[in-house]
């Protein structure tokens, strides 16, 4: 990847990488008094057909190196990813607040899907519909929709992290190809 150090400024080194995935590796939940102020939420941000950015907390995971997401395909970000596939997803950590911009990508794989599932379920009690291609459970957030909730993969393109603790620094990392996962 590609490291721009945008602290230069002030004198700090880049971030590396390595720490921002070890970090996010060892998971961050979104259940109250967990974590942030009170807990970490992620905010994922869509593009509206006007082209005008749609933002909304959601309940997103990290594996195998990209962001996970589900939603029903007709929630407001299902309709905008389905038109139009470009996104960014933000987290804050105790260490660094991290945005990742790309593509989200639509994901029937079967084992794929339960592989996120079972992930999920750790806070929140869902399984693999019927189909075997999309979520199901006795509820999940308002903005989710209706089930079947279907699971995406966001691809990078870019990340941007800002250090929370001391020495400081920012840095943004541009993958080297659309559509590739986020290496180690």
């Amino acid at each position: 990847m590609d490291a721009t150090n945008l602290a230069e400024l002030y004198d700090l080194p880049p971030l590396e990488w390595a720490p921002i995935v070890a970090r996010l590796d060892a998971g961050f939940s979104q259940a109250p008094g967990t974590g942030g102020p009170d807990r970490h939420t992620c905010w994922l941000t869509t593009l509206n057909p006007d082209g005008s950015p749609h933002v909304t907390g959601i309940g997103a995971i990290w594996a195998e190196g990209s962001f996970w997401f589900e939603t029903g395909r007709t929630t407001r970000k299902g309709r905008n990813v389905a038109r139009d596939p470009r996104c960014a997803i933000s987290v804050a950590t105790h260490e660094f607040d991290l945005v990742v911009e790309g593509d989200a990508e639509l994901v029937t794989d079967p084992a794929v899907v339960a592989a996120r599932a079972a992930e999920w379920a750790v806070d929140w009690p869902c399984r693999v519909d019927e189909s075997g291609t999309a979520l199901t459970a006795e509820f999940s957030a308002p903005s989710a929709g209706p089930p079947p909730w279907h699971v995406y993969r966001i691809a990078a393109r870019s990340m941007t992290a800002l250090a929370t603790v001391e020495p400081g620094g920012a840095t943004r990392w541009t993958a080297p190809a659309r559509g590739s996962a986020v290496s180690r």
